[in-house]
């Protein structure tokens, strides 16, 4: 391939048209109508990914969370319909697998975060067959619910993996859902929960932990702390758990499991100048600016901020990215500060949900003048009926 067939310039390269990428697009556009605007992205559809938690409860069709790609790049915006395939910021430029090349004069790095699926052995054999789930797929959360409904006793295992993850809370809220289920069918007494965590608590944050804490005891879910989920046979119905903190392995049988896969930076970020030392891109966590190439800035769940990957999180972080890029377009300082805040809505069952605001100290930073540690109905609803409205005529409109 020649990778010198094609070449374009932008005055702002987006690489990504995600969540963040669009987000970033439609608030600069509305900004700074006439900035040149390129955005790389292969896929021709989006998603609302949290709707997929409840997608996988059988609340609503995966349908629901999909839209045309089309719909959301910004009217000025340059579509490109390509994957980037190396980023080299020394040149100022970017080729995609395609073979094109594209300069620019600032970079926008918003490619999301990677699902490993291939680092279990098994998974990727097993998914969406042997009563092996994971929400964490389009293609498959239809048979997650197909696993709860159908479930009929035994164990059943859920896991949350030793990477970071989209949305920290996620790998829980299917295992209440699925408990409510159970218990609607009547076979919950004959149901072994268990929850398989690499993590040494159950949620980061204190206030949230300890109302969580009270939800798995009165659903009697066995949680155990800092086992790994290591491999999976899905002829034998059994997985390979590594106790971290013993240093052996154990094994279970299952006869449901819901895997929250491992995850990491995209490859194409962990070759690049731009990674961190854990492939991360490299910013500074309050100007999401990178610190070695200054016309270089990461959104998103790509970024290595030391914060959870939401999509609230990337609601602060738009705008922060938006006003230091402008500033930086105009030369002059970098004034815009992002101060950690992320937010994860942790479904505990059916009509409930805590609602976990905070930042990077950890300190609650809560919307409502209630105390959103609570399990309540409102923030149900508030996740399963409004939150999609802010996402898709908000936050993508550049508007929220």
């Amino acid at each position: 391939m020649n990778r010198l067939d094609r070449t374009n310039h932008f005055q702002v390269l987006i690489l990504g048209g995600g969540t963040a990428g669009i987000t970033v697009a439609a608030q600069l556009q509305r900004k700074r109508p006439k900035v040149q605007i390129g955005i790389v992205e292969p896929s021709t559809k989006h998603y609302y990914q949290p709707l997929w938690t409840l997608s996988g409860a059988g609340v609503f069709p995966k349908e629901q969370s999909e839209r045309d790609e089309s719909a959301f790049i910004p009217r000025d915006a340059t579509w490109v319909r390509e994957s980037v395939q190396d980023i080299l910021p020394g040149e100022n430029a970017i080729f995609t697998r395609e073979g094109t090349r594209i300069t620019y004069d600032f970079l926008i790095v918003a490619l999301g975060i990677q699902i490993d699926w291939d680092l279990i052995p098994g998974l990727r054999q097993g998914l969406g067959s042997q009563q092996i789930c994971s929400n964490y797929s389009y293609q498959h959360v239809d048979y997650t619910w197909e696993c709860i409904r159908g479930f009929s006793g035994g164990n059943a295992l859920f896991t949350m993996p030793n990477t970071a993850v989209k949305c920290g809370g996620a790998p829980q809220k299917i295992m209440y859902l699925a408990d409510d289920a159970m218990r609607k069918r009547g076979v919950r007494a004959k149901a072994n929960i268990i929850y398989a965590t690499a993590q040494p608590f159950l949620f980061a944050i204190e206030k949230y932990r300890t109302t969580l804490e009270q939800v798995v005891a009165r659903k009697k879910i066995d949680v155990r702390l800092r086992h790994n989920l290591r491999a999976i046979d899905p002829e034998k119905k059994t997985v390979e758990l590594d106790r971290i903190d013993i240093g052996d392995t154990v094994t279970l049988p299952f006869d449901l499991l819901h895997v929250t896969p491992p995850m990491s930076s995209p490859d194409v970020i962990k070759a690049s100048p731009l990674a961190n030392a854990s492939g991360w891109v490299e910013v500074d966590p309050f100007t999401l600016q990178s610190p070695k190439f200054p016309n270089v800035f990461g959104v998103g769940d790509c970024s290595g901020l030391p914060t959870s990957k939401t999509g609230a999180a990337i609601r602060k972080q738009a705008p922060v990215v938006v006003a230091n890029l402008i500033s930086a377009l105009e030369s002059k300082p970098l004034e815009a500060k992002y101060d950690g805040y992320t937010s994860c809505p942790i479904v505990t069952g059916y009509g409930r949900l805590v609602l976990a605001e905070f930042d990077y100290e950890g300190t609650p930073r809560e919307t409502f003048p209630i105390d959103q540690s609570k399990e309540r109905l409102s923030m149900y609803l508030l996740k399963a009926y409004a939150l999609p409205k802010l996402f898709w005529h908000g936050m993508l409109r550049g508007l929220a």
